[in-house]
C-alpha cells in the first residue's frame, strides 16, 4: 500500500520476488512478473540472478523463467537475505517462505558491540547518523533458540572476532539446514507461538505511542503551571524513564504492581498500561508544581 513507508515497501517487495523465484525453482512455471508497481524492485532482483549465473541472457527477451543456467540447475542453491532483521517478525516471514515450498531455512546472526558498531558506521562513505546505531542496538532481537523452535537452526557469531573456525561453523550450519527442509505440517505450534510474538510488538508499539502523547500533554501543562526551565529537563527525564520501565514490564510479560491497575481489571493490557502510566505520571509532575 502506498500509505506504507519506503522501507517497509521494499522489504515487500523483495519478499514478493522471492517467493515468484521460489515458486519457479520448485514448480517449474514461467517466472512472471509481479504488479506494476513492484517493476523497478523486480528488474534489480532479475539482474542480481543474472549475475549469479542463476538465469541466461535469454530470460529478458523471452520472459520465461525456465531459462536456468546448466550451473544453477546441477548443484545446491542457497539464498542468502543480507539484512538486519532487526524483529524476530521480520525474519519469520522468511521462514514462512521456505515452509511453505518446503525449503531449507537457517539464520546467521552477527553479534558486535554497540562501540564496535559505531566505529564501522564511522569509516563508511555514507555513514548513517549515530543516534540511527543506538536506536537500531536497543530494537535488534537476537535468535531465541529456547523460546522459538523456528529459530532452532541458527548460529550467533561474535562478528569483531572471526576465526577460521566459525566458517567451520558456517559450513556445518548450510549443510545440515540443507539436508533438513523445513516441513508444511511442522508448524501449529510455531505459528502460534510467532503470532504471539507478533502481538506482543504490536501491544508494545500501541503503549509506547499513546504513552507519548501523554508525556506531551504533560510537559505542555507543567509549562503552562510556570515551573522552571531548569526543572522541565528533569521532569522530562523522569517521564521517559517511567515509560520505558512500564513497557519493558508490558513487553517481558510482568504484572504491572499498580493499584489503579488491580481496581479496575482491564482486560486490555495496553490500556491497564496507559492507565497505570497517566496516573503515575500525573504524580511525577505534582512533585514540581507543589515544590
Amino acid at each position: 500500500p502506498p500509505q506504507l513507508p519506503r522501507w517497509k515497501r521494499s522489504r515487500r517487495e523483495l519478499l514478493q520476488c522471492l517467493e515468484r523465484f521460489l515458486r519457479t525453482v520448485v514448480t517449474g512455471v514461467p517466472l512472471s512478473a509481479p504488479a506494476p508497481a513492484s517493476q523497478p524492485a523486480w528488474e534489480r532482483f532479475l539482474a542480481c540472478c543474472r549475475g549469479q549465473g542463476l538465469l541466461s541472457s535469454a530470460e529478458r527477451d523471452a520472459g520465461a523463467g525456465r531459462s536456468w543456467t546448466q550451473a544453477a540447475a546441477s548443484r545446491p542453491l542457497y539464498l542468502i537475505l543480507d539484512d538486519n532483521f532487526y524483529y524476530q517478525s521480520m525474519r519469520y516471514e522468511v521462514y514462512q517462505l521456505a515452509r511453505k515450498y518446503s525449503l531449507s531455512f537457517c539464520q546467521l546472526f552477527l553479534e558486535c558491540p554497540l562501540e564496535c558498531c559505531l566505529q564501522r558506521n564511522r569509516l563508511r562513505s555514507h555513514p548513517l547518523p549515530d543516534q540511527t546505531i543506538y536506536i537500531m542496538a536497543r530494537r535488534i532481537e537476537m535468535p531465541d533458540l529456547k523460546k522459538n523452535a523456528w529459530e532452532q537452526n541458527s548460529l550467533i557469531l561474535k562478528s569483531f572476532d572471526c576465526t577460521s573456525e566459525d566458517n567451520e561453523q558456517i559450513i556445518s550450519l548450510l549443510a545440515a539446514a540443507l539436508e533438513n527442509p523445513v516441513k508444511q505440517n511442522e508448524e501449529n505450534t510455531e505459528q502460534k507461538e510467532a503470532d504471539r510474538a507478533i502481538c506482543a510488538a504490536s501491544t508494545v508499539h500501541q503503549a509506547d505511542q499513546t504513552c507519548r502523547r501523554i508525556i506531551s500533554q504533560t510537559m505542555k501543562d507543567a509549562k503552562d503551571k510556570n515551573i522552571p526551565p531548569s526543572e522541565m529537563k528533569s521532569l522530562a527525564e523522569e517521564l521517559n524513564k517511567l515509560k520505558a520501565e512500564f513497557l519493558e514490564d508490558l513487553r517481558q510479560g510482568n504484572d504491572l504492581k499498580n493499584e489503579i491497575c488491580i481496581q479496575n481489571q482491564y482486560s486490555d493490557p495496553v490500556r491497564s498500561v496507559i492507565s497505570a502510566f497517566q496516573h503515575e505520571a500525573t504524580n511525577v509532575v505534582n512533585k514540581y508544581i507543589l515544590k
